[in-house]
């Protein structure tokens, strides 16, 4: 005969008043953590109580009950309560849903005590993201969802956005293949698709790192921050249905325009926009661009413009403000620090008077008839007009005054138009752009550096010489006076006048987008507007001013002009002869660029080359790439990276690269002097803490949930 199974008998539940409980001494509680009693207080007036106290009777010294009980198991609950009793919101006697333990069991109140607190599964943060989304998807607004559970309305809508991630991503979370830091990051984008793909993408390799996520979630996007954004507005590219992806975990800088495509075209628009408006005060012609690169104005003639004179009101408001400004820096000389209204007024008054010193030029209506405007974006997002440019083809012929042509005196203007006929010039908009490059095919043999991708870092590496050159008084007298030497010494037949020695400025047919914000380039643009201030106009005035000149001030100005000659291109050779450079001329040129930058101490890495995705390592195959990781950051770094895809190779080597000095070959000098800041020392130590965390560490750390 089977054996009965004993039935549980569960303890009794009861009201008892408010005034009827004690705290148990035998509660394990005893180090506050999570939410406080006073917003446990609040939970309990909105909702009542949700869960009854544990209690059981408290007896005299014989044994007998007193009436009254004691609370083991429930003392947070009992505190809020008495909290809402001494603000007269919850009556003394009140009665409160109480548990009731047998008095006789033998059970311990701390074994209560304890198991209620240990014995609970803590809720699964994704429970809490998806019960905010049935909360909010009933109508309750963020606010509300806030207030109810006593947080900020920010994490409410993160704790949202988290819920609204792919479904088959939630499902790996609850099973924690994938950290919450990583989930944060797949809500910039809400493409369910593609935040798959990245998971597929990534799932297999080392690299599952939060930022790696973002990137490639946002790898064909632009930033908040970058000049055509700044240019067209966030408001005006999501009026005209752009989204906008957000990071809502961490700084974004405004977020990621997804929708280049429309981005591009409300640039174009905007852009010719302001170039039609700018075509009303008669320029021959206009160029558009986002931006154009470096040296686009060599060769062509800058118009000198007038500056109207102030007005005596205009002078008036500049002497009133610079005395302004005068007296609250007396007035605060000593202070430690400025108050903030005064900060803010001296930063009024110096943009006030900024402005009086950039008040636009005016040209001659027949300088602007012949010449043209750049119209672009500067690097803040602001336009840029840069106005009075006149093309070689575009000169006034010079004609004598009073010489007949065909029977007809010369009385035409330098454009060739009629004195006193009025003609309307409408002028020539252009709006360029630059052809992409295809990516080179991947295959087994190493090739040699692409002829334009060679010829971009070169072009790098003359303007860093010329910078150098420029700097160096010695060096460029040396360079000028071995010219003159070959000039005079070693070629048969000499032309020209009474002195043959000029400096041919060199272009560039071909450069790096980067080339024009170089540390190179901005130096000799600032150096050049330096001297073209000083310098006279007039011919005679500019012999004199020389004459004048100390010996420090010439050297310098010499290096200057000198250093406008160097040319350490590299060109395709022609075989045949004819225009071009022959691979004799070539290597000659290359040479003494060697030889220049030996003299100078030119360091392309100090200069502030480096190479990233976008001027080396997205351009040359996954050998070459490895290659550069293996010789500035060691064959154990090239090892951790050789079974990405070439996109992701060419990123994280740009990391790995970042601070190692590693140069291309043709940065490098002819003789390979420069060391390498990584490469065999580092694997040879066994040091590979420069890696990043995601290569050397291990990915199944535990990430603690908010």
């Amino acid at each position: 005969m089977a054996t009965a199974v004993q039935k549980i008998t569960l303890s009794s539940s009861r009201d008892i008043p408010f005034n009827k409980l004690v705290l148990s001494q035998s509660n394990v509680r005893r180090v506050k953590s999570g939410v406080s009693i006073e917003e446990l207080a609040e939970d309990i007036a909105r909702r009542t109580l949700l869960q009854s106290l544990n209690v059981r009777p408290v007896l005299d010294a014989e044994g007998a009950e007193t009436g009254m009980f004691e609370i083991p198991a429930g003392g947070r609950r009992y505190r809020a309560l008495e909290l809402l009793v001494k603000q007269k919101r919850l009556a003394k006697n009140a009665p409160v849903p109480c548990v009731v333990r047998d008095a006789a069991t033998d059970i311990l109140a701390e074994d209560d005590s304890l198991a209620e607190n240990v014995q609970r599964a803590p809720l699964h943060p994704l429970d809490q993201f998806r019960a905010f989304q049935a909360m909010r998807e009933k109508g309750r607004s963020e606010e509300d969802i806030a207030a109810a559970f006593f947080t900020s309305a920010n994490v409410v809508r993160q704790r949202l956005r988290l819920a609204s991630v792919s479904p088959k991503l939630l499902d790996i979370y609850a099973e924690d293949g994938i950290s919450l830091e990583q989930l944060m990051a797949f809500t910039v984008s809400s493409d369910h698709a593609r935040q798959e793909q990245v998971w597929e993408t990534i799932s297999g390799s080392w690299s599952k790192e939060p930022y790696q996520i973002r990137r490639m979630l946002t790898e064909k996007t632009a930033r908040a921050s970058d000049r055509r954004a700044m240019f067209v507005g966030l408001d005006a590219y999501e009026a005209a249905g752009g989204m906008v992806l957000r990071d809502l975990f961490q700084q974004d800088d405004g977020g990621w325009l997804e929708d280049i495509a429309l981005l591009d075209n409300l640039v174009a628009a905007k852009l010719k926009a302001e170039a039609e408006t700018i075509a009303a005060e008669g320029w021959k012609w206009i160029e558009v661009a986002t931006d154009f690169p470096y040296g686009h104005t060599l060769g062509l003639r800058e118009l000198d413009g007038v500056t109207p004179d102030l007005t005596a009101e205009e002078q008036a408001t500049i002497d009133a403000l610079n005395a302004e400004y005068q007296k609250l820096e007396a007035e605060y000389e000593d202070a430690d620090e400025l108050p903030d209204e005064v900060d803010a007024r001296l930063g009024e008054i110096e943009t006030a008077l900024g402005q009086f010193d950039d008040r636009p030029v005016t040209y001659d209506p027949a300088d602007i008839a012949r010449a043209g405007v750049f119209v672009s974006i500067g690097p803040d997002g602001r336009l840029f007009v840069d106005r009075g440019y006149v093309r070689p083809e575009d000169e006034a012929p010079a004609v004598d005054p009073g010489h007949e042509i065909d029977g007809d005196v010369a009385s035409a203007d330098q454009d060739g138009a009629e004195a006193g006929a009025s003609t309307v010039q409408r002028a020539v908009i252009t709006i360029g752009g630059q052809p992409a490059e295809p990516e080179d095919e991947e295959d087994d043999v190493v090739r040699p550096l692409p002829d334009r991708l060679v010829m971009e870092l070169t072009a790098h590496r003359t303007l860093a010489l010329r910078d150098a050159v420029a700097n160096n008084p010695h060096v460029a007298l040396t360079a000028l006076l071995h010219k003159l030497i070959v000039d005079t010494f070693q070629r048969a037949v000499t032309s020209g006048g009474c002195l043959e020695a000029s400096v041919r400025h060199v272009f560039f047919p071909v450069q790096a987008a980067d080339l024009k914000d170089s540390p190179s380039a901005r130096s000799i643009a600032e150096r050049h507007e330096a001297w073209k201030a000083d310098l006279p106009q007039d011919d005679q005035a500019l012999w004199d001013w020389l004459a004048a000149l100390d010996e420090t001030s010439r050297l310098s100005l010499l290096a200057h002009c000198v250093s406008y000659g160097v040319n350490a291109l590299y060109e395709k050779p022609n075989p045949y002869g004819g225009n071009g450079v022959s691979q004799h001329g070539l290597e000659r040129r290359l040479a003494q660029a060697d030889r220049l930058a030996r003299a100078t101490g030119l360091d392309m890495v100090e200069v502030g080359w480096a190479p990233t995705v976008d001027n080396y390592l997205g351009r040359v195959p996954k050998r070459r790439i490895l290659e550069a990781v293996r010789e500035g950051a060691g064959e154990r770094a090239a090892q951790l990276i050789d079974h990405l895809k070439k996109g992701d190779m060419a990123k994280e080597a740009e990391r790995l690269l970042a601070e190692t000095g590693w140069l291309p070959e043709p940065l490098r000098l002819a003789d390979g002097e420069e060391p390498l800041a990584g490469g065999s020392d580092a694997e040879t130590d066994g040091d590979i803490e420069t890696l990043p965390e995601f290569l050397s560490g291990d990915d199944d750390v535990p990430v603690a949930a908010e």
